[in-house]
């Protein structure tokens, strides 16, 4: 008996507390007691929404007030305008399919019937279809069987055309017709497509030989044009632009200003690929020189010399075959090219570093310039920081190496083997580059005021003419081992932009043919110098 009482007073808590939390939290799942309350308001908001549905016969009146605001707005106005549009299209009453046509707008609503094997869109400034093309059609849509729309979803395919003068988004750009082409899926999100859905508009304005058509998609977030996972297939001549993208939203043409034309891009190669290869040779002749050479071998600057021309000779051996590895299929052998031509560079910019530590030591410190093991310390710098700068970018981002565009503003310029990490680019290239730049400057110009401090003092039998040669020289040769011509990659914009790629194009290129030079120079001094003093040693013995 008293074993019973115990049951019936679990039992008895056990419904207390089942009650308790029913009572609090009604209409959950495993609740044993209906709300009226609840179901009723269901019910109502039910009700509600299919009471705030626009009937078709009421549609074309609702759109005429977005219309309107098209018309009046400019394309600033893009993410009002579509906030607009998508809150009256998903309140519409669509069956099948529901074409709206108006001035400055053209819409599809399609409730597909069915599995989804793929859609088709056509469009004109006046009208839709998904059937058949349409007469003066300026854009196509094919959406990949991969959307896979259900019969409770609603596909929304939309053209928004701003009138002419009304400003764009990008100040420099221009946003193609001032067309946008909308497309969303109602209550389903669209994105990582690996299939991609291909926007196909005819150009029925020429694109000059300054400008390049990009696709692009409206940013909400960030109320910008952006190209993340959209690809431009277009070449020059063609009459239409294909934009293949892995997502759906809302999708324009920006008209860039092309940085140069095809023709200068052509001409810039070819000198590229020569300079690069005559550098190639003469460095390879001037590491020959210096083994051959007892006299050059024990001269500390020499050293320092000839592991910035081996840099650069691991750099032209990355860079010319580039192009011809990123073509083929091999992932594998791209991402070794592209990780050894980022180290190559990163060692070149390290080493022009410490040639004007170098000079610092020579022209600044002058006295008490011993340091112990000075060849092997510089050699850890200049060889080491960069093995650790690629080791990082490669464990921390294992994609940040592969094909990519050798024009960034044009996704099917030619591809090359590098960094496809823009951030990563940016900051160990560009950044690095930069502070090397300001640094090997300020010893451009203590190499500068030192030379000139020492015009007045002449040598025997020298001339003022000869003088300023060998001041010249010296000077040039500096500029060329500190890796000063590198930086006219800052001035080569604007209106220098053509004037300043072919400079640094051509002296970058020959960069190594420049440093053989000063190997010759040298070399040429040694011997002077052993000469000389050979001839005071015979008259000091006689």
């Amino acid at each position: 008996m008293q074993r019973n009482n115990w049951w019936l007073f679990w039992w008895l808590l056990l419904y207390l507390m089942s009650f308790d939390i029913t009572c609090k939290h009604p209409g959950k799942p495993g609740s044993e007691h209906h709300n009226p309350n609840q179901s009723q308001l269901k019910n109502n908001n039910v009700n509600q929404r299919k009471k705030n549905k626009i009937p078709a016969s009421d549609v074309k009146r609702s759109m005429a007030d977005v219309n309107s605001f098209v018309k009046k707005g400019s394309s600033d106005d893009v993410f009002e305008t579509v906030k607009s549009l998508e809150e009256l299209l998903d309140q519409v009453e669509v069956n099948e399919t529901m074409i709206i046509s108006l001035s400055h707008l053209v819409a599809l609503l399609q409730k597909p019937k069915g599995p989804f094997k793929g859609l088709e869109f056509y469009g004109s400034q006046s009208e839709a279809n998904d059937k058949n093309t349409v007469p003066n059609s300026t854009v196509s849509v094919r959406l990949p069987r991969e959307v896979d729309v259900g019969s409770d979803n609603t596909i929304a395919f939309c053209l928004l055309t701003w009138p002419e003068g009304n400003g764009t988004l990008a100040a420099a750009d221009d946003l193609y017709e001032n067309r946008l082409v909308g497309l969303y899926v109602h209550g389903k999100t669209i994105s990582g497509l690996q299939e991609r859905v291909n926007i196909t508009m005819v150009l029925t304005k020429a694109i000059n030989e300054t400008q390049e058509p990009t696709c692009v998609f409206y940013n909400f977030s960030r109320k910008v044009y952006s190209r993340d996972g959209c690809l431009t297939l277009w070449e020059r001549g063609q009459g239409h632009i294909t934009c293949s993208c892995d997502h759906l939203t809302y999708f324009g043409v920006l008209v860039v200003s092309a940085s140069i034309s095809p023709r200068d891009q052509e001409i810039l190669t070819y000198i590229s690929q020569i300079g690069c290869g005559l550098s190639l040779f003469a460095l390879v002749t001037a590491v020959f020189i210096f083994i051959t050479n007892r006299t050059v071998r024990a001269d500390v600057s020499m050293k320092i010399h000839i592991s910035l021309a081996v840099a650069l000779i691991l750099l032209n051996l990355h860079f010319l075959p580039s192009q011809t590895v990123a073509a083929q299929a091999s992932t594998g052998l791209c991402i070794y090219m592209a990780l050894s031509l980022h180290y190559s560079l990163l060692a070149t910019f390290a080493w022009m570093a410490l040639e004007g530590f170098h000079v610092y030591i020579l022209l600044v410190r002058v006295f008490n310039i011993y340091v112990k093991r000075y060849l092997l310390k510089l050699s850890v710098v200049g060889w080491g920081i960069p093995a650790v700068i690629v080791s990082l970018v490669a464990v921390i981002d294992r994609g940040a190496y592969g094909r990519v565009a050798l024009d960034s503003s044009n996704p099917n310029s030619t591809l090359i083997c590098y960094i496809t990490n823009d951030t990563v680019k940016v900051v160990t290239t560009v950044g690095a580059f930069g502070l090397v730049f300001i640094f090997n400057m300020i010893m451009f110009g203590v190499t500068v005021i030192r030379v000139m401090s020492l015009r007045p003092i002449k040598e025997h039998g020298q001339s003022d003419r000869d003088r300023a040669k060998r001041d010249i020289c010296t000077l040039l040769g500096v500029s060329t081992l500190l890796g000063i011509t590198w930086g006219l990659v800052f001035f080569s914009f604007g209106y220098l932009t053509v004037a300043g790629l072919y400079t640094f194009c051509i002296l970058n290129s020959l960069q190594g043919v420049f440093i053989l030079l000063w190997f010759v120079m040298s070399l040429k001094k040694y011997r002077s110098s052993a000469t000389a003093t050979s001839s005071v040693t015979r008259s000091t013995n006689s």
